[in-house]
């Protein structure tokens, strides 16, 4: 690495006259060279160009500007022809991959134009060149790239009014999907749940596109549309219903769009199709084995939208967006990077299907009963790596030796893995019993080709072992000998001068030579030929030393490309079987994650949930699975739960009786529970257990709780903590009202919903109105089931009114000078919140907090509030 490439500090003197813009020279006045680079750079100008030269990838003009200001690194100038000096910024080509992904990952698209021949071929022409990968940020392919427990999710997106169509792709594992819908609010969510590295959106522009950085927005784009995604804006021909209904048929080889689901459905299609095209205009080495397109719809899972999944803080934490302290890390016992991608995919599309629940239930209850058969299982399973992305690399011919390697060690691992589960009754486990025979001897094939530790480049030879090819074996020996002659040369001319101190040594640039110190320079026999001088020795070259090294040289390239040639030959046989290791992999996948489960529901003392079609949510002594964890063993309090009455076939209420919760007489069910408690009391941590437990259960898993049977919910619903949106102008209360009305909007009796201080956001009145009327219309007219978390005792007044409502609280022990939070959740409405002793808790000063006591006097003498809503009866 060059002086001009490491260096942290950006610019140069020499780069402060140099031409910084491709479009202000004049291309005739520019080197050969320099003509070809901006002639590529005009087919790709949103895009950083990385131009191979020698052992560099080069980057000039606006390209080296950013090059060096994005990754901090040194700025020159280089000589271009007639037109002077152009800017210049540059990495050497063995790390061109981490210096992309810092580009990728800020938003840019990298373009790679490589040699694609040797310089010795070009017999004093330009060397060939051609782009061989574009690179953007849902295109990542390469191992470093990529994020090993997450997708990498690549999206397109076509609008017609407020009917959408949306595909989405990871080119790493080769999942594609497609969808459609008629609200944009949806679409705006299934983005959201995606999370898409790079969305494509169709607008009236031939070139490869306008790659907006993050944050930027469009005119094209709906205000609705994340602002906060990579958005690629594309021609809208290979959006159009014909072009893309033809590439979906040309790339599954099929007649008919029936067997894909979507036929039906054109602007999913058009979608579908606009992803393919892009895939076709980046992937220029090779196509992406894809699994055939799927078609879904949103109601084929439980709902989660983002505020929910936020607030539950299913994937990250809400108070700093990190990975520890959300579910996913409390749940998160996988062993392979497939199993870690599958979880977050559950998570993030939990079932709604009892049948495919209790599947995955059945095979976490045999792995809890066989302990010997979970522990050998994680074992085994640690010894997998990642079968898809290993099997997608090389299908696009990415793929190195110790890529191929890899595989081949974990498809051996499969016949292990069957015989290991081979006496399993559950479905999941049963999937691994029998292995594709195809897949044992493709396995066996690459370990009896590629060497143990082979290099990681693959066109310089070492990779392939003897007794694969006769050719190659035959040149091997060739080439070994002359070795071997080279590597005795040093001692049989040492002993011929009588110099003790000659080498034998070489050199790319040079070439092999013998070097002999100046101080021995007369000593050198007759036959030696000086081909170079330097400051203590004198190296020269013999006739048979030059016949010699031409021989081997000639040799060692032929070897490579032959090497090179049978591992592409290896590798194209595994892009064959994609489709077949693709499916193992998930079947590997899935068996990780209810592994996990297991060793989860173990080591944690989960239950097995019961899975109804009723609308019932009975959990005993249920637990907060992230904050059990968190605290140290035996100190979490658990609470029960029993929502959901029975409605009948008119709509009508026929209440159940709950079981005994071990506070007196059975309860009845209610449908609305109001929460009443002091603050840091536990309510909110109550309301986000329900949750994160009903939603581990529709995943598969087993729950923190004594015992649970649960009805399946069609949508989870929250609204938790406050926020504002200063973005867009709209103060903590509004979001809390577009929230709620977001919720009473789309909630169904088949919903579960929680609420924590709906009101509190304006004055007491208007807070307490809008309260009272929106506990009132979840209960009566909504009937979901929901846990309403309030100071607002007055509420408490709702349960002598509706029926289907009841009144819980958190409960506290009062002492003289303080209060001691019991963390219990028991039958009865709450009179005090202890606000002022949770301030003095929090440390106000003494003064404050006496002051305060006599301002609540006196408020509560004149309130009339009670008295008001006793009326409303």
């Amino acid at each position: 690495m060059t002086a001009a490439y490491s260096s942290s500090q950006t610019g140069v003197s020499s780069a402060t006259s140099s031409i910084t813009d491709h479009r202000a020279v004049d291309v005739s006045k520019l080197s050969q060279m320099y003509q070809h680079y901006v002639e590529v750079k005009e087919q790709y100008p949103h895009a950083v160009l990385f131009y191979r030269v020698g052992d560099f990838f080069e980057c000039y003009f606006e390209d080296a500007v950013t090059l060096a200001q994005e990754l901090e690194l040194v700025l020159t100038s280089k000589q271009a022809g007639e037109q002077g000096r152009v800017a210049m910024s540059g990495v050497p080509h063995h790390a061109w991959e981490r210096h992309a992904t810092e580009l990728v990952q800020k938003g840019f698209a990298v373009v790679i134009c490589d040699q694609v021949e040797d310089a010795s071929e070009a017999a004093g022409r330009l060397v060939r060149r051609e782009v061989t990968r574009i690179i953007t940020p849902g295109t990542l392919l390469e191992d470093g790239m990529l994020k090993a427990s997450r997708n990498n999710y690549l999206a397109a997106v076509v609008i017609t009014n407020e009917h959408w169509g949306l595909a989405y792709a990871d080119i790493s594992t080769g999942e594609f999907l497609t969808c459609q819908g008629s609200n944009l609010e949806h679409l705006a969510q299934e983005l959201m749940r995606l999370q898409p590295a790079e969305v494509l959106f169709p607008v009236n522009a031939p070139d490869l596109g306008t790659l907006l950085r993050p944050g930027e927005s469009s005119p094209h784009l709906p205000e609705c549309l994340p602002r906060s995604f990579c958005y690629c804006l594309r021609s809208q021909i290979p959006f159009s219903q014909g072009e893309a209904r033809s590439r979906l048929l040309a790339k599954f080889r099929l007649k008919s769009l029936e067997g894909l689901g979507c036929a039906n459905l054109p602007l999913a299609v058009r979608a579908a199709g606009g992803l393919l095209e892009y895939l076709e205009d980046t992937q220029k080495e090779g196509s992406i084995p894809l699994q055939p397109l799927k078609t879904y719809t949103l109601t084929d899972f439980l709902i989660v939208d983002n505020q929910t999944r936020r607030n539950l803080e299913i994937m990250q934490t809400v108070r700093d967006g990190t990975y520890h302290g959300s579910l996913l890390w409390a749940l998160d016992r996988t062993n392979t990077a497939m199993g870690g991608r599958a979880l977050r995919r559950w998570l993030l599309q939990p079932l709604l299907d009892i049948k495919g629940i209790r599947a995955r239930q059945d095979t976490i209850a045999e792995l809890v009963a066989n302990t010997g058969l979970r522990q050998d299982l994680r074992s085994l399973l640690r010894q997998i790596y990642d079968l898809e992305r290993l099997t997608g690399r090389a299908g696009s011919g990415t793929a190195n030796a110790r890529d191929l390697y890899a595989l081949a060690e974990s498809l051996g691992k499969l016949p292990d893995l069957a015989q290991l589960v081979a006496a399993a009754k559950s479905p999941f486990l049963k999937a691994l019993q029998q292995v594709h025979p195809e897949l044992e001897a493709l396995g066996a094939k690459i370990r009896a080709h590629i060497v143990e530790s082979p290099p990681i480049h693959i066109k310089e030879g070492g990779i392939i072992r003897e007794g694969v090819n006769p050719i190659l074996d035959e040149r091997k020996s060739l080439v070994k000998e002359d070795q071997e002659w080279v590597a005795n040369l040093e001692v049989t001319e040492r002993d011929r001068t009588g110099i003790p101190n000659l080498k034998v040594g070489f050199n790319k640039t040079f070439g092999y030579y013998i070097s002999l110190p100046r101080s021995k320079a007369d000593q050198a026999p007759d036959n030696y030929i000086r081909k170079q001088t330097l400051t203590n020795e004198e190296r020269y070259i013999t006739p048979e030393l030059k016949e010699r090294e031409a021989r081997i040289l000639s040799a060692r390239d032929d070897l490579n490309k032959l090497e090179y040639e049978i591992f592409v030959e290896l590798r194209d046989e595994v892009g064959h079987h994609a489709e077949t290791i693709r499916n193992v992999s998930r079947a590997v996948a899935a068996a990780d994650v209810l592994c996990g489960f297991a060793e989860l529901a173990v080591m944690q003392g989960y239950c097995r949930p019961e899975m109804v079609d009723g609308r019932e949510i009975h959990i005993v002594d249920g637990r907060h699975p992230v904050v059990e964890q968190s605290l140290p063993a035996g100190f979490f309090v658990p609470n029960s739960t029993y929502l959901g009455s029975n409605i009948d076939n008119n709509g009508q209420l026929t209440l159940d009786f709950a079981p005994n919760n071990g506070h007196g007489e059975p309860q009845i069910n209610p449908d609305l529970i109001i929460l009443t408690g002091p603050n840091a009391s536990g309510k909110s941590c109550y309301l986000r257990q329900v949750g994160l437990i009903q939603l581990m259960a529709q995943i598969g898993s087993f729950v923190p709780a004594t015992s649970a049977r649960l009805g399946i919910c069609d949508r989870i619903f929250t609204r938790v903590g406050a926020v504002d949106d200063l973005a867009t102008g709209q103060s903590t209360f509004m979001v809390e009202m577009n929230e709620t009305a977001n919720i009473l909007n789309h909630a169904t009796n088949r919903s579960l919903i929680l609420l924590d201080e709906i009101g509190r956001g304006t004055a007491t009145f208007d807070g307490l109105s809008i309260a009272w009327a929106v506990a009132e219309h979840l209960a009566m007219e909504i009937k979901g089931r929901t846990i309403f978390a309030t100071h607002y005792h007055e509420l408490n007044e709702l349960a002598g009114i509706i029926p289907n409502v009841a009144n819980y609280q958190v409960t506290v022990k009062e002492l003289p000078d303080q209060i001691i939070f019991l963390h219990q959740v028991q039958p009865g409405g709450a009179q005090k919140s202890y606000g002022i002793e949770a301030g003095r808790l929090a440390g106000l000063p003494p003064r404050v907090i006496q002051r305060a006591k006599q301002v609540m006097s006196q408020i509560e003498q004149h309130s009339k509030i009670a008295v008001g809503l006793q009326n409303l009866e």
